[in-house]
């Protein structure tokens, strides 16, 4: 048969144009993909400037990573950081033939076309490579119906040429160790570290490269929090393919495979771990920072706290952060308990009780029913709909049927808490625990909450009085008097103030015992002006009310200006203001912000807010208040025997429960109290501040004194004071009336006391409203 006969026969005609049609299909299939007819294709030029997302980190004073704010939590490192056996584990495992291709690696998809396709041989492994994973990785894969697998695959191969022809092996693999998703919705080698060992990637030993890199065969399978046993065995495939591929000896791969994995789980979620409210608290911080124009990027964009990879380092002390939350957590789940046994039957939050009903037309999807005009059975009705709920316990979380009414009552009766150490040298903030838990209970109590603030505000008002000229030894009638200016409002004093009304305590002892009579003279004799005046010198910016009761802490004021006030007494009378970020870096490790930059106030020596004289009287004052007076229970009942100082609080209806406790090093201020304001403890008893608020502070020292890397904390010394101010203190405490005043003194004390109150000036605004 001649050769062109053979080519005449219609069959041979049939191959031959049926060849030449795939062919020809076959490349302008190829070419409607590279020309991006099934979507655009990356350039070359847009592959050399890849931006990836990358989560900010927010660091403690230590450099330790405490939180991150991310879309997707991955942070990027340089090759140098990649630990040998990791790279030889994700080369074994992932693309043997890593450094022999250009992308694609022809030879391996021949291999698995005739092992696996014809030959149903599942051994020879799979044909991607690191470069088509990476291609997938940072653009994804889109839906194309039945021809899904073909384009997709087609266009990573044509990405993935693009990447080694702009790319080095060893920057293709750091593009891919950087942006390769792990278990956990983790992204990166250095988050995964991060997140299951605790550590750097560089610090990544051989067991645990080993254990991350076999859990990208299959992210959830082969997740080792979850399935420890199947990730193991995976580990130990990877630990084998090294062997085979001569990156191991047999010694080391089986002394690598007898180790368990050990995992030292670290989450990073905004609403879970480590102090919570303080890093929420920062996210607002770096919000406002970084839409100053200042601190712009060099492209003149503001940066973005969840993609620009940002490094905030901050003031907190992780290991007292520990210890705050710990003793929060043990003292608040005692005194709920207490709380709710002391009410019964008859507690406020339940449904029907006034408080209820006034918390329920507070509720946002109330007053919306309500403005749609609906009856109230309608919104009753709707509002007693059940749907599984998520509750917060101190014992554990618990799913239970609930409707919105059902949440407003459980969640009533919860007591919340606020905590804060300042560093008072710096104002730098150490601890900070805004609430008992920050997934139910998202409002910041620190920094967000403003309180009654009781006693806790006495020092002010005595502070005040001495600047005024009020000597130290000054002695004040302990009994009552009424105030005929102020609707005839007679203070009294709580039932631990023991004394007869011919008893006169010396400000000391009036101070250290929270006598009320006492505070409200004390403030008569200095003027409220002045009492507000010497509120602000201390750092207090929240409205204070013109009224004689601030002297018993009516107004409501935020824990952290508190905090701040009472950091004079131990800094030179001057108030550190709160510091809670030092430092911000880019993602190049370039300074964005110091510490000069975010807080220049601190540059210049701040005005003293009072005397020093005077600062140390009020030490000596707030010591006696530990060592013989309302808080004398850290010695007695907690054992401390640091150097203390402090003051109690309690408001009206025992609403809120206030401590603040001074050492030398550290300023720490507790609250505890409802966030129903018409909710109060059931009884002094557990409701003062020396039971609520107190033993916050004495569980949290305890845990300071137990560890002796802070020993310079909790043995620091106050400094003695000078001769002349223990001259000036050197007085009794209390003495008694003498016979005739007792006799014929009468109501000389309230009649002295209208005179003084005239000679201040204290009621002029109230001579000024009537003439206005």
């Amino acid at each position: 048969m001649s050769y062109k006969s053979f080519f005449k026969k219609k069959w041979v005609k049939f191959l031959l144009y049926g060849s030449l049609s795939i062919i020809v299909l076959l490349i302008a299939f190829y070419a409607s993909i590279y020309t991006g007819m099934w979507g655009e294709v990356p350039t070359k030029k847009e592959l050399a400037s890849l931006k990836q997302s990358q989560a900010t980190q927010v660091l403690d004073k230590n450099a330790d990573l405490i939180g991150k704010f991310y879309i997707y939590d991955r942070q990027s490192i340089k090759f140098e950081s990649f630990p040998k056996h990791l790279l030889h584990a994700l080369i074994a495992t992932e693309d043997a033939r890593f450094y022999e291709h250009d992308g694609v690696d022809n030879k391996s998809l021949l291999r698995v076309f005739f092992k696996t396709i014809l030959m149903s041989d599942d051994s020879s492994g799979g044909g991607s490579t690191i470069t088509l994973q990476l291609a997938k990785n940072l653009y994804g894969r889109n839906d194309y119906g039945y021809l899904s697998i073909v384009v997709n695959k087609v266009r990573e191969s044509i990405v993935a040429q693009r990447i080694e022809d702009i790319y080095s092996k060893q920057e293709i693999l750091t593009l891919y160790l950087n942006t390769v998703p792990f278990p956990d919705n983790t992204y990166g080698i250095e988050s995964a570290a991060q997140k299951f060992f605790n550590t750097e990637t560089r610090h990544l030993n051989l067991p645990q490269s080993a254990t991350l890199i076999g859990s990208l065969k299959a992210n959830h399978s082969y997740n080792p929090r979850l399935f420890p046993e199947r990730s193991q065995l995976r580990r130990d495939v990877v630990i084998n393919q090294m062997l085979k591929n001569d990156y191991l000896t047999l010694d080391e791969a089986n002394l690598a495979k007898q180790q368990k994995i050990e995992l030292d789980y670290q989450y990073y979620a905004p609403n879970q771990g480590l102090a919570p409210y303080f890093r929420a608290h920062i996210k607002k911080q770096l919000d406002t920072l970084l839409q100053q124009r200042k601190f712009k990027k060099p492209n003149g964009e503001f940066y973005d706290v969840y993609h620009d990879g940002l490094k905030v380092y901050t003031t907190l002390d992780n290991t007292l952060q520990t210890y705050a939350e710990e003793a929060m957590q043990e003292h608040m789940s005692n005194l709920q308990r207490q709380f709710e046994k002391a009410y019964g039957q008859r507690a406020p939050w339940l449904k029907g009780k006034k408080a209820f009903l006034a918390a329920k037309q507070r509720l946002k999807i109330y007053k919306k029913y309500a403005s749609q005009g609906l009856s109230a059975k309608a919104i009753e009705d709707s509002l007693s709909k059940k749907k599984e709920t998520e509750l917060f316990s101190w014992d554990k979380t618990e799913i239970k049927s609930m409707s919105v009414l059902d949440s407003l009552e459980y969640y009533s009766k919860f007591l919340n808490a606020g905590m804060v150490s300042l560093e008072p040298s710096s104002g730098n903030v150490l601890a900070y625990v805004g609430g008992i838990d920050y997934r139910f209970f998202q409002y910041d109590h620190v920094s967000q909450s403003k309180r009654q603030v009781g006693s806790t505000f006495k020092p002010i008002v005595y502070t005040a009085a001495l600047e005024n000229g009020m000597e130290a030894c000054t002695y004040f009638p302990l009994k009552a008097v009424t105030y005929t200016d102020v609707d005839d409002w007679k203070p009294t004093n709580a039932s631990t103030v023991e004394g007869s009304e011919n008893l006169n305590y010396s400000l000391k002892k009036a101070l250290s015992n929270s006598v009320n009579t006492i505070a409200v003279k004390v403030l008569y004799e200095t003027g409220i002006e002045s009492v507000i005046e010497q509120a602000r010198a201390m750092g207090i910016t929240s409205d204070i009310e013109e009224v004689p009761s601030i002297a018993l802490g009516s107004s409501n004021l935020k824990l952290i200006e508190m905090a701040q006030a009472y950091t004079s007494f131990v800094n030179k009378s001057i108030p550190s203001s709160p510091i809670f970020i030092t430092k911000i870096e880019d993602k190049n490790g370039n300074t964005i912000a110091s510490f000069e930059d975010l807080h220049p106030q601190s540059r210049n020596e701040k005005q003293q807010a009072y005397s020093d004289d005077t600062r140390q009287i009020m030490l000596d004052f707030l010591k006696a208040t530990v060592n013989e007076g309302t808080a004398t229970r850290l010695r007695s009942t907690y054992g401390l025997t640091n150097e203390i100082a402090g003051k109690t609080g309690t408001t009206q209806d025992n609403k809120d429960g206030w401590f603040v406790g001074i050492t030398p090093q550290l300023v720490t201020l507790t609250w505890v109290g409802n966030d129903n304001q018409q909710i109060g403890f059931s009884n002094t008893r557990i409701g003062q501040g020396a039971n609520s608020a107190l033993p916050l502070f004495a569980k949290y020292y305890q845990k300071i004194d137990a560890d002796n890397k802070y020993n310079s904390i909790a043995n620091a010394q106050f400094e003695k004071p000078s001769d002349h101010v223990i001259e000036m203190l050197d007085c009794e405490d209390s003495k008694e009336d003498g016979f005739f005043k007792r006799l014929f003194g009468g109501n000389e004390d309230e009649k002295e006391f209208e005179k003084k109150k005239k000679k201040k000036g204290i009621f002029g605004w109230l001579k000024k409203d009537k003439e206005n």
